[in-house]
Order: C-alpha cells, then structure tokens, then sequence
C-alpha cells in the first residue's frame, strides 16, 4: 500500500525540504530499497523542487506548458483560458531513475502558487491534491508531501492526501510554542474532517549540534510529546555543511561530494526507523 506523508511544521526554517528530498533518494537508491518515491512540493518557496531539479532545470519547468501544483487547485476555478481538469500524471516530472527499479518523480511548485489561494476560492478545494494523488498514488511506494510553514488552505490540502505527518524540529528556542500551533490545527482539522485521520508519525530534531541549549529544548519538546501522545524518533539527524552544498549538487547527503560518511549514515539511521514507523519495506 502507498504510504502518503506530510512533513509539516508552523516555523520555517526547520529542514522540511531536506528532510524530504533526502528521504525521497534514501528509499529510491540507498542501498536495497529500490522504492517508487513521489514528491509533492506544496510550498512556494520551492525549496523541494529546487533542490531535486537544480536552478537550471527547474527554470525551465516554470516556463513550461505542463501543470504544476498550482493548477491542481485551479481546476474548480473555471476561469475561461486558463483553468482545466488535470489529467492524471500531466503534472508529474521524473527526477530520476535508479537501478533495481527506484525512481524519483516530483509534483513542482512555482512562486505563483499563493495566487491560485487568493482567487475566487469554490468548496471542496482542499480535496483536490487528495483526489489527484489518488488516481496516481498506484505507481508508487511512498508519496512525500513537502508543506509551507503557514497554515492555509494548502495545510488541509496535504492532512487530507496523507497517511502519515512527520515533523522536523530544531531543537531551539519557540520550539514549543511552534508545536503548540500544530497541536491546535491537527486538532481543529480531525474535528472538522472526522472520517480522515492523518496520524503523526513522530518528531525528528533535525540540524543537532549538541549545545546545552538543544538539551533544554529536546526536554521540553519531549514534555509536549508524551503530554499528546506524539513519538519522538530516537534517531536524530545531526548538523551538517554538506547538506547544503548537496542541495547545490542537487545530491542527496550519501552522493554529496566530500561529505563525511558518517552524516550519511546518521541519516540512514533515523530514514530506518522512520520507515518502520510508516510500515514501508525494504525490496527483497
């Protein structure tokens, strides 16, 4: 069965995009996965499709004819010219293809994708992604849904697509209170949607350096946690300068030139143990 994961958090700034690229090429290409992996970037900044594309490339996803998020929640707009049903998989760009059959495919985001919110805005928008995704989702393992730190329409959109929601966490200062945010709208959400439950799989801290700071912060984290019923993953995915060079590669951190083997085996820990969390795995 699919597995559909929403990797969201209310605070920028906070490793979603990478978190999700680099899970997206752990299970497509490390070692025996071989999975079908889709990104979904629902954030207008972009950094997901960035990231996967390379500047170059994606510059001329923007300026081609091919739907992209945006005009999955155009289509009930009926706007004369410019607005039409999405056919299924129109939206989809491969990303790659890797032996063993694993593959990396991604649904883009532009800049304009805040626009098609801020249009005449019909009932039942925030099904769409849901409804594409599911004339899709058969040809793939795992669908990764990259979300903006803002609650939106496009926030929703993503709780109902999904099985699973994942949170990255820098173990900082407002952590909690960024949490609390989540709390609220995931309860808001399940009161308002009572026959879909989007389970939060667990929080990851993600960009650990090990100050005494962190330490402060992961108790309190912890605290919120076992107060909700939230897991708090073990594996933790500590700080590195490579995971941005590799976003300039357009690498995942174990293909990243230079980058120590332990940063991509510290990854691989925590992709392990989210994997089982999920119930997805590895190819036989």
């Amino acid at each position: 069965m699919t597995q559909t994961v929403s990797l969201i958090n209310n605070k920028g700034g906070t490793g979603k995009s990478t978190v999700a690229v680099n899970l997206a090429w752990h299970f497509a290409a490390y070692n025996n996965w071989g999975k079908k992996v889709l990104v979904v970037d629902l954030d207008p900044q972009v950094n997901a499709s960035l990231y996967l594309l390379g500047v170059h490339k994606y510059a001329n996803i923007i300026n081609d004819k091919k739907p992209a998020v945006r005009e999955i929640f155009e289509q009930l707009m009926g706007i004369p010219g410019k607005t039409r049903k999405i056919i299924p998989g129109e939206s989809v760009r491969s990303v790659a293809r890797i032996r063993h059959g694993g593959k990396i495919d991604l649904i883009p985001s532009r800049p304009d994708l805040d626009l098609s919110l801020s249009l005449r805005n019909p009932g039942q928008k925030e099904y769409l992604l849901q409804k594409t995704l599911s004339e899709i989702k058969d040809g793939y393992d795992l669908i990764l849904i990259d979300c903006a730190p803002t609650e939106s329409v496009l926030t929703t959109a993503a709780y109902l697509a999904s099985n699973y929601v994942l949170v990255p966490v820098r173990p900082e200062y407002l952590s909690t209170v960024v949490l609390s945010l989540l709390v609220n709208s995931m309860r808001n959400f399940h009161e308002q949607y009572k026959d879909h439950v989007a389970e939060l799989c667990g929080i990851v801290f993600n960009a650990v350096t090990g100050t005494p700071e962190e330490k402060k912060s992961k108790t309190e984290v912890g605290k919120l946690a076992d107060k909700n019923g939230w897991h708090v993953f073990s594996s933790e995915i500590p700080y590195s300068r490579y995971y941005p060079k590799g976003a300039r590669e357009g690498q995942p951190i174990f293909r990243t030139s230079y980058a120590h083997t332990d940063q991509a085996a510290k990854f691989s820990v925590f992709a392990e143990e989210f994997a089982e969390r999920i119930g997805l795995s590895p190819r036989r």
